[in-house]
């Protein structure tokens, strides 16, 4: 007889939690673009702050309910790992702006091109900066990666930068934050917390001026809050996926993002999709895996 309280009676057994919550983090990301195409006429900058205010209240919110706002105190008793989440905080707060602004200038494959990147050049920053291995097929996939982004240039005579800034601010932001020992969703909590003054001071403003958008209408004003909701549940669910699967299964996880971001951008949103894209998707989705099958099989059994 099965007991009352065993894993069978549960409706989501514990062992599907972890691809559940990956599959809810990876997929909210992926499918954001459509959340900041609603923002439509809003300047990037201005749905940037309520992004990083409402973000804010919601993760200080959940710390009360559980009880940790000790935790929040204690860290920001730490000038140096303050300062150093006051540096990841001004990079996350580039990303996350730049991200917005090119989903609302239809650039959403663009975008998507610099989150598949992403990976590559954490590991070239691990291997700079950490002295990490880079092994060989790594090195394989990292110089694809810079022949399709090459290519990119030679044959359309323009730089992706929204992508590799993308790319290269969250590599940056995911360097200094496995340099700092702090827990995720208090590491976030201090880094919304950091710029919030800020982004308080600006929407202050804009409301002061009449450029504001913030009460306009109670559909538009809605949005600006739920930015907060947006943009933090994926992290806690990704948080919950983390400590369920290995890095090996998440590292797959990642991809989806991009990828549901990059069919927004072809298929919803009419972007182009030339054979130059083609060609270099190609270097980087080859570049991706090779670099996903060097990482499985570098690990000790």
């Amino acid at each position: 007889m099965t007991p009352p309280h065993s894993a069978a009676n549960w409706p989501i057994a514990e062992s599907h939690l972890g691809p559940l919550y990956a599959l809810l983090a990876y997929g909210t990301w992926g499918l954001l673009p459509i959340y900041w195409k609603l923002f439509d006429h809003t300047a990037a900058v201005e749905v940037l702050s309520h992004r990083m205010i409402w973000s804010a209240m919601f993760l200080v919110g959940i710390l009360l309910v559980q009880r940790r706002l000790g935790d929040l105190l204690a860290l920001l008793r730490m000038p140096r790992k303050v300062l150093v989440l006051l540096l990841t905080a001004s990079l996350l707060t580039f990303n996350w702006g730049l991200y917005i602004y090119g989903v609302n200038s239809d650039r959403v494959v663009e975008a998507s091109l610099g989150y598949y990147i992403n990976p590559l050049v954490s590991v070239l920053l691990g291997f700079v900066f950490l002295k990490e291995r880079l092994y060989r097929g790594q090195q394989v996939a990292v110089a694809l990666a810079v022949v399709g982004v090459g290519y990119f240039i030679w044959q359309l005579g323009t730089v992706p930068w929204i992508a590799l800034a993308l790319a290269l601010s969250f590599a940056f932001y995911g360097l200094l934050r496995k340099v700092v020992a702090v827990a995720p969703l208090v590491g976030l909590a201090v880094e919304t917390l950091l710029i919030t003054p800020a982004t308080l001071l600006f929407v202050s403003w804009l409301g002061m001026s009449g450029q504001g958008r913030f009460g306009e209408n109670l559909p538009l004003t809605l949005l600006f809050i739920g930015a907060g909701v947006a943009t933090s549940m994926p992290l806690l669910w990704f948080n919950n996926a983390a400590k369920r699967l290995k890095l090996a299964t998440l590292g797959f996880f990642q991809y989806l993002g991009p990828s549901l971001s990059l069919l927004l951008g072809v298929f919803i949103y009419g972007e182009p999709f030339t054979p130059t894209h083609v060609v270099t998707f190609s270097c980087i989705w080859l570049a991706l895996l090779l670099y996903s099958v060097t990482a499985l099989r570098s690990k000790p059994r």
